[in-house]
């Protein structure tokens, strides 16, 4: 049978395809981890509260990428080079869509509208993470394995999107919702596109580590294609929607410290 969690069982349960869906997700992470990184560095004095809140969520990007090494090593594994056409960040940056590594290595400070093309951009793609991060919660959260660390990372994802949706309305009452708007347009068509092109490059890596047969990897690739046209058809729009979080400031304060998952902060964070 054909399901999700069959397809990730069977990526899991295999070294090679478990090395390779790790790493990807650690490069990820470890650039997010450095971009907000740098955005906290440099926002404009306008709005220098955006600051901690942002460098946060770099923080909080920073210890999945380490959490995702971790699992590796609990099997004795080491990060697999992640090909050009898997990494959905850069790919991202390559097209203009989020502000540019080179404008980030800059000691210049952002303007407001970089700010609000951070934002926009970030609200897309935590969206986009916060829902394959619900899945795998729901389809393993309960797993001796990636349990733990698939609990705490789905929290995360929901507190970055709750944050992106608090700051982008309070920027949207103080005059900017007509370019809040545009971006978050801009930014939902290319990723829709983007994340396409990645499933499939991925997908057919696995398909070859782990030897399916040319329909099921047709099956598989039928599917991210219909995923794409529901998403091109309208369905890009969940991703561009602004509503008021349940969850307020919740990038504000100290990071929180689920008791799964409480590493000495000068260890590297164990995976149990």
């Amino acid at each position: 049978m054909l399901s999700a969690k069959s397809l990730f069982q069977e990526i899991l349960n295999n070294d090679d395809s478990f090395r390779l869906f790790c790493s990807i997700a650690a490069t990820g992470e470890a650039q997010g981890g450095w971009e907000n990184a740098r955005i906290a560095a440099l926002v404009p004095a306008t709005q220098c509260a955006l600051a901690p809140k942002v460098a946060r969520h770099g923080a909080d990007e920073d210890k999945h990428g380490r959490i995702f090494e971790a699992l590796l090593r609990k099997r004795g594994l080491t990060p697999a080079e992640v090909p050009d056409d898997a990494d959905y960040t850069m790919i991202l940056e390559g097209l203009g869509i989020g502000l540019a590594h080179e404008k980030l290595r800059r000691e210049q400070h952002l303007t407001e509208r970089d700010v609000l093309t951070y934002l926009a951009h970030s609200r897309v793609t935590e969206q986009r993470a916060s829902e394959e991060m619900t899945m795998l919660k729901d389809l393993f959260g309960e797993d001796p394995e990636l349990g733990r660390a698939v609990r705490m990372i789905c929290r995360d994802e929901e507190n970055h999107l709750a944050y992106c949706h608090e700051e982008l309305l309070r920027l949207s009452a103080e005059g900017h919702g007509r370019l809040i708007r545009t971006l978050l347009r801009e930014s939902a068509r290319a990723e829709i596109r983007v994340y396409r092109n990645v499933s499939l490059a991925v997908m057919a890596r696995m398909g070859t580590i782990l030897g399916w047969s040319r329909l099921r990897g047709g099956l598989l690739a039928f599917g991210i294609h219909g995923r794409y046209v529901y998403e091109r058809l309208g369905g890009w729009r969940r991703l561009t929607r602004l509503r008021m979080p349940e969850r307020r400031d919740a990038l504000g304060g100290a990071p929180a410290v689920a008791p799964e998952y409480a590493p000495d902060a000068a260890a590297e964070p164990e995976v149990a």
